[in-house]
């Protein structure tokens, strides 16, 4: 899984900032990793010098082979707790997401199964008349 982390010209970006990303996003998304292509996070502060509650802001969008990418925002007043709401949106995002498409190919594989009794249904049915 790669992560990609842009910042806008309020937020200075470095190494150090993507190595803290990546290691507030990896307890969320490892379970997922073997699925997910990329991570791409956007970090910004809203109001630029001034400050304010909620002044920081992370989008995340999730490109994951078979779905169409998912895209979740958190706004906060640090960086840190941004980075943090949005990896929780973004893991119940792919929660639900995964577990849809589990669902439906559990439920496609169920239809296809047929059970001895589905099968001896109508034998049991013509020796009673």
């Amino acid at each position: 899984m790669q992560v990609l982390v842009n910042s806008d010209r309020h937020i200075t970006s470095s190494v150090s900032v993507a190595e803290r990303v990546k290691a507030i996003l990896w307890p969320s998304l490892d379970r997922f990793a073997n699925r997910i292509t990329r991570v791409e996070v956007h970090l910004s502060d809203v109001n630029g010098a001034k400050h304010g509650d909620r002044d920081k802001r992370c989008v995340m969008e999730a490109r994951a082979a078979g779905v169409a990418p998912l895209a979740v925002t958190d706004q906060a007043p640090t960086l840190r707790q941004a980075i943090e709401g949005a990896s929780d949106k973004l893991e119940r995002a792919l929660e639900r997401t995964f577990g849809r498409i589990e669902d439906s190919a559990k439920d496609s594989a169920d239809e296809d199964t047929i059970t001895i009794e589905a099968l001896t249904e109508p034998e049991q049915r013509g020796k009673q008349h």
